[in-house]
């Protein structure tokens, strides 16, 4: 079976989130299965400076009134298919908007191209490739599944919430200008709200819908979690999916991560004592021995930031315990931890950004990994956690409820927890899941099963390929995955 994979990230080329490291991970976990897989993403500049030798294949004197070409490259155990145009992708900023946080104006035409390139791809316009599916990630990929409809090529396809908060919405003025049949214009088609909706037309027009947690599958099809969407997510709730999100477990291993001051493994972990040092010495930290919370995020409302904010002083700071946080987001978060840091130096540590050799030191030296969210689709911080015995404490919500098992009483007596969640999503919650925490840590003995536990967990792309598999089979006629 072959399949297209269409992201605007794709790990380890380009990220700006997890949508990037399940488009990087899921290819080659398909790939063990005997299905072969290309992803089709845009030719940002740092993408293409790291192919070598791509060959063209396809070539555009017009592309949404842009001119723009195909490329094939091979990279990181990936079959790429590269949108090469220098006026759509070549620019200052970020990848979705500029260096301002505002977003490129002409994103309608970006990620139109790139919904367009993919149903060109279908057709057979890369010489030896014809997928059988077509799976389209978040809104930059939303309008493949609409062209496959509504130019009536008989392909399936797949779309993929990553997360639902990020529609994709443009002002009608554009849909003349994509290409599209007028009778798309409609209220089953791409139209929103008057506007243009690119994951609205993706997922009304979708074979078939996933999202990344069983849960979040069910919270979506609600109000208070479907972004406006929930009616024609439930209204489709019957191609709907919920499949969970694995972590390349080559990248994420204790045991070989190169990027630790320290190895270790669920047998010994002594190695952690030296990745902690690390972290109290990046971060400017006490070596005293107390608990090391740490958090690695956007800096965001929707990552509950501000709940943590509210809490560090009393319920870490006062009661002895140390906060390291890597992270980027909201001005006035920044300001605040900044403070938090000035204020107690010591006991908190702030740096700004995301850093990836960091982040995998703190999963390997923090005690237990913060993940406050009030709503998360899946999340893959935890998943790390897992791997790395980092302890994740975890709101009650979409994917951290699907991986994180309670450290209640039964649980415990079973040996079956490796975290703990907290509901409501509010402080008080958030600071009893902390004193929890602290309070097994206590037993050294209880803390280090709970690690172990985590660190058995099946977090590997394994069982998530195989239920993408027998997707995609379920939607070819005599399909097999």
């Amino acid at each position: 079976m072959r399949i297209l994979s269409v992201a605007s990230e794709v790990y380890p080329l380009i990220k700006t989130g997890g949508l990037a490291d399940v488009a990087g991970a899921l290819p080659p976990a398909l790939a063990r299965r005997g299905i072969e897989v290309r992803t089709l993403m845009p030719g940002y500049p740092q993408v293409l400076a790291k192919l070598a030798e791509p060959r063209v294949v396809h070539e555009y004197p017009s592309l949404l009134g842009v001119p723009a070409r195909l490329l094939e490259a091979e990279l990181a155990g990936l079959s790429l298919i590269v949108l090469d145009s220098p006026a759509l992708y070549d620019r200052d900023g970020g990848h979705y908007g500029d260096r301002a946080g505002r977003d490129h104006p002409d994103n309608w035409r970006r990620f139109g191209a790139l919904g367009r390139a993919a149903v060109d791809v279908a057709m057979g316009h890369v010489p030896g490739f014809v997928p059988d599916v077509v799976h389209a990630h978040d809104w930059q990929a939303g309008l493949a599944p609409a062209y496959l409809r509504y130019w009536g090529i008989p392909r399936p396809s797949v779309m993929t919430i990553h997360n639902i908060a990020f529609q994709g919405g443009f002002p009608a003025s554009v849909f003349g200008q994509l290409e599209l049949p007028p009778q798309a214009f409609a209220l089953d088609g791409v139209e929103f709200h008057g506007g243009v909706g690119y994951l609205k037309a993706g997922l009304a027009s979708a074979s078939a819908i996933t999202t990344v947690s069983p849960t979040y599958a069910e919270e979506i099809k609600t109000p208070g979690y479907g972004m406006g969407l929930h009616g024609l997510i439930a209204a489709r709730s019957n191609v709907l999916h919920g499949i969970v999100n694995g972590i390349d477990t080559e990248v994420w291993n204790p045991e070989t991560d190169p990027l630790l001051a320290a190895p270790f493994s669920a047998k010994k972990l002594q190695g952690r004592a030296a990745n902690r040092a690390a972290v109290e010495k990046r971060f400017g930290l006490h070596a005293d021995g107390s608990p090391l919370f740490v958090l690695v995020s956007r800096l965001t409302w929707q990552k509950g930031i501000d709940l943590l904010a509210w809490i560090t002083r009393q319920d870490i700071v006062e009661a002895g315990h140390r906060l390291a946080v890597l992270g980027s987001g909201d001005s006035q978060l920044e300001a605040t931890f900044l403070a938090l840091a000035a204020q107690h130096p010591g006991r908190v540590g702030f740096i700004i950004g995301y850093d990836e050799p960091l982040s995998h030191l703190m999963q390997g030296g923090g005690d237990a990994m913060l993940i406050p969210s009030r709503f998360e689709p899946c999340g893959l911080t935890q998943l790390y956690g897992l791997r790395y015995g980092c302890v994740p404490i975890v709101a009650h919500t979409g994917g951290l409820a699907d991986t994180v098992i309670d450290a209640n009483l039964a649980a415990l007596n079973a040996g079956a927890a490796t975290g703990f969640q907290f509901t409501p999503v509010d402080a008080a919650p958030l600071a009893g899941a902390i004193r929890r925490a602290t309070g097994l840590m206590r037993d050294k003995d209880a803390w280090t099963a709970i690690q172990r536990q985590g660190m058995r967990s099946d977090v590997s792309w394994d069982r998530s390929a195989a239920a993408y598999a027998d997707l995609y089979a379920s939607l070819v006629p005599g399909g097999s995955a």
